[in-house]
């Protein structure tokens, strides 16, 4: 896709920084990191979502984000954790609509944190687990 910039990356059309890359996907440094040493992992072939994107190439990615986060604990970073993250959608916060994995370095006071709904610490009545269940079930086939 010509005007995808994670494509053009691909293609070598828009410069990146590479930490990694096989015949799959590639890995390379976010320009706006979140914290010293983001990482996002792609897909070489253009998937815009989760459904577009083939399951062993979805596993792969995660697979090469694996090795990239226990490089990231050995390296200089000192990473005491990591975050994956992966927006599926707008409202998911995909800003790029080419499947890409965040692989986030984590230190102590990093500055970079996760916010609840209201809703959250209060669990839902069993039942209504067992509803929601009973309809991601049915979408399954099962």
């Amino acid at each position: 896709m010509t005007d995808c910039i994670f494509c053009q990356i691909v293609e070598g059309k828009i410069p990146s920084t590479k930490v990694y890359q096989d015949d799959v996907c590639i890995a390379f440094m976010d320009i706006q990191p979140l914290t010293r040493g983001h990482v996002l992992v792609i897909p070489r072939s253009h998937a815009g979502g989760l459904a577009d994107l083939p399951p062993q190439t979805g596993g792969h990615l995660f697979q090469v984000g694996q090795k990239i986060a226990k490089a990231m604990r050995k390296s200089s970073l000192k990473a005491e954790g990591i975050n994956f993250f992966l927006a599926d959608g707008k409202v998911a916060f995909q800003t790029v609509f080419h499947v890409h994995l965040h692989v986030i370095p984590r230190t102590e006071g990093d500055g970079f944190g996760l916010k609840f709904g209201a809703e959250y610490g209060k669990p839902p009545e069993r039942s209504e687990l067992e509803r929601t269940a009973g309809q991601i079930q049915e979408a399954l086939g099962k």
